[in-house]
């Protein structure tokens, strides 16, 4: 029997799938529980046409994204931090303080897990800064840490 899986499930496959199960598994177990329901015409239009929304609703994402990314990288952003004389930082600057730094240059936010950054930066200089955006868009942005020297 083929069925439609409504939800993921270990050892028969992920949502959307179409898989051949055997007709008692099928249809004492995934289509009462509403793990899956019969593959027949009907039900595969419907599984067509959400496939294909999703498809859409990714490009959009993607494209967004993308976008998103031009932008960010037309800017170089700049941050000011307290500092010692060497150049090394009091404190660190993380995702978050480059959030919100560009939050308040450009207005757009930015969720500090799609800043990656190996390990905080404790020290003044320019740097490439990767960010993961949402629709697997992936690139850099430039940034500069000041120092703002201590009397």
């Amino acid at each position: 029997m083929k069925v439609i899986l409504l939800k993921d499930l270990s050892n028969v496959g992920k949502a959307g799938e179409v898989k051949n199960v055997s007709d008692g598994y099928g249809r004492n177990f995934l289509i009462p529980k509403g793990f899956a329901v019969e593959a027949n015409a009907k039900e595969m239009a419907k599984l067509k046409q959400t496939q294909k929304q999703k498809e859409e609703k990714e490009e959009r994402i993607r494209k967004a994204s993308e976008e998103l990314l031009h932008e960010l990288q037309k800017h170089h952003f700049t941050i000011k931090a307290k500092s010692g004389v060497s150049g090394k930082l009091f404190g660190a600057v993380t995702s978050g303080d480059i959030s919100n730094h560009i939050r308040s240059v450009i207005g757009v936010d930015i969720d500090k897990r799609e800043i990656d950054l190996e390990d905080h930066i404790k020290q003044t200089g320019e740097y490439k800064v990767d960010v993961k955006l949402p629709g697997n868009v992936k690139g850099k942005i430039a940034l500069k840490v000041e120092g703002l020297e201590e009397e």
